[in-house]
């Protein structure tokens, strides 16, 4: 019996190393409702309160509501979303900008539905916000941002990613007024954020580059380094995706795209030098 357990442990975190970020984050939010299913009251200590008062005493909450679900269409639909989004991003970005893009779209529409409890009457419902919604909005609405024409197949036809986050924007702004105004406008904060973070992206600007260090920095902290000898990178400039430029303009243009791609899974998209980057931005387009 200890043999099978251990050997049931083993198959798990095998299988969970093989899962991208995003897909672990799914894991994760599952994981929390099924914990809500058994242990309810727990979950009041991730909710983000509508009141500011209340919010200055479980500050944490401005993440961890990202994470917390009641309903299970409301976990299923953000989750099915989180996957989709998922195969798109990490064939272009690398894992930690995507931690990126959720976090800070949880922390974005997190924001606005404060402010928007606090100030406006409508507001004074006392309910909390709860949902992956915002964190979902900013990698899909920073994916529609950042290659708009980038077409994606939907059942039997064809459609551009800009009028997929076109009509969930036009959605969430129609149902502000709704007996979920706040939670429709933590949506939107989190589509702000992730248009905003393309656009920078698209300058040569990574805006979630700070968020990145402290998140490194404070895990940092629950870890324990090991000493490594120093080891001394030499990059060539001249080179496009570890080839001459006359050998990689010589390429095709998914053959062009492809080299590029394997070095963003190898490296992370920090790696690439600025024409890499254009070249990339244009195919895309």
């Amino acid at each position: 019996m200890e043999l099978k357990m251990t050997s049931l442990n083993q198959d798990i975190k095998y299988k969970l190393s093989r899962l991208n970020v995003l897909e672990k984050l799914i894991v994760v939010n599952v994981v929390v409702f099924v914990v809500g299913l058994i242990f309810s009251p727990l979950l009041s200590w991730l909710e983000l309160p509508s009141e500011f008062s209340k919010f200055i005493f479980k500050p944490w909450t401005l993440v961890t509501y990202a994470f917390t679900h009641y309903g299970f269409w409301h976990l299923a639909f953000n989750m099915l979303w989180l996957y989709f989004v998922a195969r798109m991003f990490l064939n272009l970005f690398s894992p930690k900008m995507a931690l990126n893009l959720y976090f800070l779209g949880a922390i974005s529409g997190g924001i606005l539905y404060l402010l928007f409890f606090e100030f406006l009457p409508k507001g004074r419902l006392g309910v909390s916000l709860v949902g992956a919604s915002a964190s979902v909005m900013a990698i899909l609405i920073f994916l529609c941002a950042y290659m708009p024409n980038q077409e994606v197949r939907i059942f039997t036809f064809n459609i551009k990613l800009w009028y997929i986050g076109a009509a969930f924007v036009g959605l969430d702004v129609l149902r502000l007024f709704g007996e979920n105004g706040g939670g429709y406008l933590a949506h939107l904060g989190g589509a702000l954020l992730g248009y905003i973070y393309a656009k920078q992206l698209i300058k040569g600007k990574d805006i979630g580059k700070g968020f990145e260090k402290f998140m490194d920095g404070f895990l940092s902290i629950f870890k324990f380094k090991k000493k490594s000898p120093l080891k001394t990178v030499h990059k060539n400039k001249s080179k496009v995706g570890g080839y001459t430029k006359a050998d990689f303009n010589a390429f095709s243009n998914q053959k062009k795209i492809d080299v590029i791609l394997d070095k963003i899974s190898k490296s992370g998209y920090d790696s690439l030098t600025a024409e890499e980057k254009d070249f990339l931005f244009r195919a895309g387009k």
